[in-house]
């Protein structure tokens, strides 16, 4: 199955865009119109560069405006064709899209679209030239795809057939049953794109808020299913308008869009996908990996013990401490080449090795890492924002085997410290750079097989910022992605990461971290009478949630989630505590506006960060 992607999708000159589609290892690309005209190289330079890269040119578009134009239109039209298809023919393009007329004048008739449409297919004929017509879904008399086929079937030009554009037919809610009736041969082309489900004028949501598939709502595997069923045999193309994407670095942004197909054809069980192993059953973290400045490593550690965790082991080779309690294993890196905060996650995998396979598979950056001898040979992979991913297995009896990661580490105490009550690592909330976000969202997706919740904009001190959950079925592991709503810097990521650990009783366990000396994060006594306001909580219990700084939140199903927070270290890290109770799925939303307010209110106060009393 050849695949192929709009040069719409990407930034950049021309140039760059066909280098950026070669290198994901595109078969093709639909040659935007206006990146033609805006090159400095010939058609049939651009014919050369394309062919060195072994990229095929599969499209030619958009035609616009054509049918329904009064008779003494027509003869303009076509010769505005005409210079298109001699520019075809120095490009090496077959195919050329014309879009249903959006015009306030076309005329509604569709006699006379078949008419002259059949007219623009005998001169493309001449050319050696198809032409594939698209309904727009905001046409001004055509705007649905089996509109478009009847007018093609009544033209009946062997030159002339239809391109179905997943944005236009979806976004409209139209019916797929048509698509049956379409012979083989008349399915010309293929578009895809995904797109979120907003409430907006169809136009503004296909200029701007398209996306890959896999990153949006719309069902594009029963979508591209049917068309393939009908007999499609083209390739599966991407056409994506998208503000961020058309912003982003192109080469990164082509290797999302082609994981992007890989997934839709596993969804569809196509045959170009069998070679993509299963993502294997997830099962929580095996440990954290933090890394940490010389300014804030005695921060980092006085918070870490004052929530109960103790060094237990270090590396053997490197710079690395790990701190435990129970299965919250936290790696302190001193010497990490990233940014202080949230370095690498290590997910628990049923079958580490078939994980870092498909990872691969799905393009994603295998890291390479420097090993001592008889040193446990780990899988990782970058995540788009260059966090480390790892793959392990810690549930099962290696201690005496060469080659489990644990043994890397030398112990360094016979125990650890007194139990405070942290079961596990409940969640990672990861800031985004602006133009990585939909990238995220779709390679913790595909590569680790968890699933997207629903999208949320949450309102913060300096604006907006968007948030999306990812999670595996069980809730085992959990990923918050956040990036804020405008770029601000869009070479850096936004805001704060945090790691969130789970306890069974979070006010014992605040209890026991207000006598370690750990100062909560403050909140404001206004949340605490608002929420005596709008629930029924018992008055006792809210006096103890708010001397001990617990948020409180519910879901429809009458799950609770109690959560406090630290403050932060440096400007980039902090942790949370949490209590899910009745199968609460969620994260709090609605109770980070507090927070964000909260940690605004002490950085410009200066507080210390992670403070601890006395």
């Amino acid at each position: 199955m050849r695949r192929g992607i709009a040069t719409v999708c990407l930034s950049g000159t021309l140039e760059e865009k066909l280098a950026a589609a070669a290198h994901a290892g595109f078969d093709g690309v639909e040659l935007f119109e206006p990146d033609l005209i805006g090159s400095r190289l010939s058609p049939r330079e651009i014919r050369l560069r394309a062919a060195e890269l072994d990229l095929a040119i599969d499209l030619y578009q958009p035609f616009r405006d054509f049918e329904g134009v009064q008779p003494g239109r027509l003869e303009g039209n076509l010769r505005r064709a005409e210079a298109k298809f001699e520019v075809m023919q120095e490009l090496g393009a077959t195919l050329m899209l014309v879009c249903s007329n959006v015009s306030s004048d076309a005329i509604d008739d569709d006699a006379l679209a078949a008419e002259q449409l059949h007219a623009l297919a005998g001169r493309a004929a001449e050319h050696g030239i198809r032409i594939a017509y698209e309904a727009l879904a905001w046409g001004r008399h055509v705007n649905e795809y089996d509109h478009s086929w009847r007018i093609v079937r009544q033209a009946d030009h062997p030159a002339l057939g239809v391109c179905l554009d997943s944005f236009h037919i979806l976004s409209r809610g139209t019916g797929l049953d048509a698509i049956d009736e379409i012979p083989a041969d008349k399915l010309f082309f293929l578009q895809l794109a995904d797109a979120p489900h907003l409430v907006m004028d169809v136009l503004q949501w296909s200029r701007h808020y398209r996306c890959f598939p896999g990153q949006g709502g719309f069902d594009l595997a029963g979508f591209t299913s049917r068309v393939l069923s009908a007999g499609y045999a083209g390739p599966l193309s991407l056409e994506v308008f998208n503000d961020v994407f058309r912003q982003a670095d192109p080469t990164r942004m082509a290797v999302d869009a082609k994981r992007s197909l890989l997934i839709l054809e596993e969804a569809m069980q196509a045959p170009s996908a069998r070679r993509l192993p299963p993502p294997p059953d997830l099962h929580g973290y095996a440990f954290l990996e933090l890394a940490v400045e010389p300014t804030s490593v005695g921060q980092t550690q006085r918070l870490l013990n004052a929530m109960g965790l103790t060094p237990a082991a270090q590396h053997r080779t490197k710079p690395v401490t790990l701190w435990r309690q129970r299965d919250v294993r936290v790696l302190l890196n001193a010497a990490a080449p990233t940014p202080p905060g949230v370095a690498a996650i290590a997910v628990e995998s049923s079958d580490p090795a078939r994980s870092s396979e498909r990872a691969e598979g799905l393009l994603a950056p295998v890291l390479a890492r420097q090993r001592g001898p008889g040193e446990a040979d780990l899988s990782a992979i970058a995540a788009p924002d260059g966090t480390s991913v790892f793959f392990c297995r810690t549930d099962v009896d290696e201690r005496v085997s060469a080659g489990h990661w644990l043994e890397d580490f030398e112990a360094l105490a016979p125990g650890g410290g007194p139990f405070t009550g942290l079961d596990r690592i409940d969640h990672i909330a990861l800031a985004q750079p602006f133009d990585y976000f939909d990238e995220a969202v779709l390679f913790y997706r595909s590569v680790l097989g968890l699933e997207p919740l629903e999208s949320l904009e949450l309102s913060a001190p300096s604006g907006l910022v968007r948030s999306r959950a990812v999670t595996n079925q069980s809730g085992s592991l959990r990923l918050a992605l956040n990036v804020p709503l405008l770029a601000h810097d869009t070479a850096q990521p936004a805001g704060l990461q945090h790691v969130a650990f789970e306890c069974a009783d979070i006010l014992a366990v605040g209890e026991q971290l207000r006598a370690r000396g750990l100062v909560p994060l403050a909140i404001p006594e206004n949340y605490y009478e608002d929420l005596a306001a709008r629930s029924d909580l018992d008055p006792g219990l809210l006096s103890a949630m708010r001397e001990l700084g617990v948020l409180y939140d519910t879901d429809h199903a009458g799950g609770e989630f109690l959560h406090l927070y630290t403050q932060t270290i440096g400007d980039r890290l902090f942790f949370e505590l949490v209590e899910r109770r009745g199968g609460y799925g969620g994260y709090g939303a609605a109770n980070a506006p507090v927070r964000m307010a909260a940690q605004r209110a002490v950085a410009e106060a200066g507080v210390g960060a992670g403070a601890l009393s006395g």
